[in-house]
């Protein structure tokens, strides 16, 4: 099996910003599934690398980012899958996980051959993540149950267009494998 790593998306957020409401309905449902697979990937050594936007604070950083969502009003969302020593943390500023960030270079030193997108917003993030990935020729498997979204029936639409268009493996993630 190629060496795979559990890329988490946008996770460490304060839940103070405009379409919030929605996105933590979703994501109640997905962080404890989110929480499930980060540890099944840390007990097979496999890579737990978290992307998380900077929401505009340029001199924030994974230590800033991670206290100020424990200090929020939902720090429950993110308890569950804070970084350990070992996660790696890479800071993003819009959409996609590979733009303008060093994540390919990342992948490519850590001979990352497969990545399992987890986080929010399926129809946004996710989405986008998932193209950037297919253009790298970068396989991508997005297990369902561990992605949120602010609107369901973009965020199914999403999930079909990854499957068909960017030839993403759309699973549950009990059948992710590490």
């Amino acid at each position: 099996m190629p060496r795979r790593a559990l890329v988490v998306i946008d996770m460490i957020n304060t839940y103070d910003h405009e379409d919030a409401e929605r996105l933590r309905e979703s994501a109640e449902d997905a962080v404890p599934v989110i929480g499930t697979l980060v540890e099944r990937a840390r007990q097979a050594s496999a890579p737990v690398i978290y992307v998380n936007d900077n929401f505009g604070q340029w001199r924030s950083d994974q230590d800033a980012l991670v206290k100020d969502a424990l200090a929020g009003e939902h720090a429950s969302l993110v308890e569950p899958i804070v970084p350990d020593d070992d996660a790696m943390f890479v800071v993003k500023a819009r959409h996609s996980i590979f733009y303008e960030t060093p994540l390919e270079y990342l992948l490519r030193q850590e001979e990352i051959e497969d990545i399992v997108l987890t986080g929010q917003a399926t129809e946004q993030c996710i989405l986008y993540s998932a193209l950037d990935a297919h253009i790298r020729h970068i396989p991508v498997v997005v297990p369902r149950d561990a992605v949120a979204h602010i609107h369901k029936d973009l965020a199914e639409a999403a999930l079909r267009m990854m499957q068909l268009n960017m030839e993403a493996e759309v699973v549950e993630a009990d059948e992710v494998t590490f």
